[in-house]
């Protein structure tokens, strides 16, 4: 079975892909995204990869015989891609050089792009999962992208605080959360010529940081060479933090937030910015989403959000030194 299904409470679509059921775990003997599976080319450097169990695709089944007036049914019209990092399949995104991570937001804009020209399509999520704590089954480096014909209700959500926002301020919601951050300064973790990345005031992960484009722009599409240059040292740097804070592979998901294609123009309002959402709240304990923040929305962060921020600071001094005496 694969169909959307209709959620009246909260006016949104719930994906049901069954057929996902049957992904495998791979043996520790193979690997489909390594050269010489026969799955993908014996050389690349990145790689789009059609999803094998996709939850939307571009010829969905008819739904089940099930739909009533109130209950609404459609088909899971859409496409998944895998997009792989690198061939090498134990590489993670911070052990890849910048050169090598510009290669990879190429990859993903054209992706964008690509997807972007299906007019059924109403917004392109662009996101990785890493990590065993956020149930990755493929530990080879990759990420993946959806392309969906409904708008996801968070990003309805998001939309409409920023077009609110801007209706009455006259100016852009996350241009100014990067003025009150810039100012505050205690939650900045990294920042370069074209990208500043911080924990949000309001962040409910306690590591959750935000990398947000310090110039207004809407989609990697609109980036220049030297923005998407800045873009690949700053995820670099951003995740190698992560893993120098506990000395271990941080788990996160992490999910590229740019504008919907084929709806409105958004340009005025809507932000280019990357979210992380990381698992864990100390070396070894995860921050789980218990029933208020599940139930009600009722976001909890265990943590003090200038705590954690000078604790990645730290972890970031030491990721450079390190960086420093590798080169």
């Amino acid at each position: 079975m694969a169909e959307l299904r209709y959620n009246p409470l909260l006016r949104d679509w719930t994906i049901v892909a069954s057929n996902r059921q049957n992904r495998p775990h791979m043996p520790k003997d193979y690997c489909p995204f390594c050269p010489g599976s026969g799955k993908v080319p014996d050389g690349y450097d990145v790689y789009k990869y059609d999803n094998d169990f996709p939850a939307l695709c571009p010829d969905p089944p008819e739904p089940d015989p099930v739909a009533t007036k109130l209950y609404k049914t459609a088909p899971s019209y859409g496409k998944c891609e895998v997009i792989l990092y690198s061939p090498e399949h134990t590489k993670t995104l911070p052990e890849l050089s910048v050169e090598h991570i510009e290669k990879l937001i190429n990859l993903w804009t054209e992706r964008f792009e690509e997807l972007a020209k299906d007019p059924k399509h109403k917004y392109i999520m662009i996101f990785e999962n890493r990590g065993e704590e956020v149930g990755v089954t493929m530990p080879h480096p990759h990420g993946q992208i959806y392309a969906y014909s409904k708008m996801p209700l968070k990003i309805q959500t998001e939309l409409a605080a920023c077009k609110e926002h801007y209706e009455e301020n006259g100016s852009c919601l996350l241009c100014d959360m990067n003025r009150e951050e810039k100012e505050f300064a205690q939650r900045v973790i990294i920042e370069n010529d074209h990208f500043i990345c911080y924990l949000p005031f309001f962040t409910d992960f306690p590591y959750g940081v935000f990398i947000v484009s310090k110039n207004h722009k809407t989609a990697l599409p609109d980036f220049t060479p030297e923005e998407k240059r800045s873009l690949a040292e700053i995820l670099k740097q951003t995740t190698g933090t992560m893993d120098e804070l506990f000395d271990r592979l941080f788990p996160y998901m992490m999910v590229l937030h740019q504008r919907p294609v084929n709806d409105e123009d958004v340009e005025d309002y809507y932000h280019f910015h990357i979210e992380f959402y990381p698992p864990l709240r100390a070396k070894d304990r995860i921050k789980y989403y218990a029933s208020s923040e599940m139930g009600a929305w009722a976001a909890t962060n265990p943590l003090c959000v200038e705590d954690t921020a000078e604790h990645l600071r730290e972890a970031y001094r030491k990721y450079m030194d390190k960086e420093k005496a590798r080169n």
